[in-house]
C-alpha cells in the first residue's frame, strides 16, 4: 500500500480565466516534489488540457458549474484528478472506481478537432478517465526513474 500522501484540492469556476490559476498551482506543487523544468511543463499542458476540455464541454452555457482539480502527492509520483461534476473527489473511493476507459468514451475529449486525451496521454505515465457524473480525468506522472523501479518490481513478484 502507498505511504503516506499530501493532498491538495482547489474548486474554480467553469470559466477560461480560471484555468491558468489551476496551472500555476500544478507549476507550484511539481516545482516543491523536484520534477524537472521539462516534466513541470509537460503536467502543466496535461492538466490545463483536462481543465479546458471541461470548461469548453461539460456545462451549458451560462450555466455557471465548477470543475474541482485534485492533487495527491506522494512520495514518488504525483496524480491529478480533474473532474467537471464540481464534485469534491473522496481519494480513496476515487482510485478504486477509477479503471481504463473505452474509446467512445473519450468523445468529449476529441470534439471541435482537439488533440486533448492523446495528448494527454502522450505528457502523462498513466491516465484513466471516468464516466459518472460528469467526466473526471486521473494522471499520473512518476518522479524520474520511480516508474521503471515499480514496473520491475511488478516484475520479479
Amino acid at each position: 500500500m502507498d505511504a503516506a500522501f499530501d493532498y491538495i484540492e482547489m474548486k474554480v469556476p467553469a470559466k477560461a480565466e480560471y484555468v491558468g490559476v489551476v496551472r500555476l498551482t500544478i507549476s507550484g506543487i511539481a516545482s516543491r516534489m523536484g520534477f524537472s523544468y521539462e516534466v513541470i511543463e509537460d503536467i502543466k499542458i496535461a492538466t490545463s488540457e483536462a481543465v479546458t476540455n471541461a470548461v469548453q464541454h461539460a456545462y451549458k452555457a451560462n450555466e455557471g458549474g465548477e470543475v474541482v482539480a485534485g492533487f495527491a502527492l506522494y512520495e514518488n509520483r504525483l496524480e491529478v484528478m480533474v473532474s467537471d461534476s464540481g464534485k469534491s473527489f473522496d481519494l480513496k473511493k476515487a482510485r478504486r472506481e477509477t479503471g481504463p476507459y473505452s474509446e467512445k468514451e473519450s468523445v468529449e475529449f476529441m470534439r471541435e478537432g482537439g488533440l486533448g486525451l492523446y495528448l494527454i496521454e502522450s505528457l502523462m505515465d498513466e491516465v484513466n478517465v471516468q464516466l459518472n457524473q460528469g467526466v473526471s480525468v486521473y494522471m499520473t506522472k512518476y518522479l524520474e526513474g520511480e516508474q521503471v523501479e515499480l514496473n520491475a518490481e511488478k516484475i520479479s513478484t
